[in-house]
């Protein structure tokens, strides 16, 4: 029960720090906001088990006045009293992201795969970290190892997808948006990206079909991604 707890909580933590690190490129990005019920910070924190709700408060009041800088001072306190907390590690990383310090956000998800070396979501944080400090390859290398934990995760795959396009390769990018999205048909961002590559690739049958899956999710992302030229890569 725990696991299952710690798998939802990473997911709902995924969904909101791929945005908070600024590395999800596509328009179609705010939508990720859909797998957390209100699309807020106390909604992340109500599912973290290993935050108090006195803390929780608090973490609340400090992120409706914009003190991220008061965030990772209150993290940082509250880890030296349980340095093995990841879901603390996790909040310090967030905060780190939104006051655009990557690379401490890095080291931050670093503990919490080193304290829960399972937890698939906490390695696409860490890689989605490295491609907000341009660090493609080590985003890759990183994702790498957490398809060996679990390959089931359309996350992972998506983020294989977009550090493979900042390397301007979608041949190896297209791949795993695929795999994203026949894991997730409703990942709107997997399904802009994949239609981008193939554009980029010039598979106008694939492209099309692209769009038209995008229209049933996001009209406005479909008409966006159907601009997309042909061939430019």
């Amino acid at each position: 029960m725990t696991s299952l707890r710690a798998g939802r909580r990473r997911r709902l933590v995924a969904a909101l720090l791929c945005l908070a690190l600024a590395g999800c490129a596509s328009p179609y990005a705010s939508l990720l906001l859909a797998m957390i019920p209100d699309g807020t910070f106390t909604t992340l924190l109500k599912n973290m088990q290993g935050v108090s709700m006195p803390n929780q408060e608090k973490l609340a009041a400090l992120e409706q006045k914009g003190d991220w800088a008061g965030i990772v001072q209150f993290a940082q306190e509250s880890l030296q009293r349980d340095p093995h907390n990841a879901d603390w590690w996790v909040i310090m990383g967030y905060a780190y992201s939104q006051l655009q310090q990557y690379q401490r956000a890095a080291d931050a998800f670093q503990q919490a795969i080193r304290i829960e070396p399972q937890d698939i979501t906490s390695w696409n944080l860490l890689a989605q970290a490295y491609r907000s400090l341009k660090q493609p390859e080590r985003a890759i290398r990183t994702l790498d190892n957490a398809l060996r934990i679990n390959r089931d995760s359309p996350m992972t795959y998506y983020l294989l997808g977009e550090s493979f396009s900042d390397l301007k390769r979608p041949d190896r990018a297209v791949g795993f948006y695929e795999e994203a999205v026949q894991r997730d048909p409703k990942f709107g961002d997997a399904v802009y990206g994949l239609g981008v590559t193939y554009a980029r690739l010039g598979r106008k049958t694939e492209f099309e079909a692209a769009v038209d899956l995008l229209k049933k999710l996001d009209p406005k992302a479909a008409q966006q991604l159907a601009a997309t030229p042909l061939g430019q890569r």
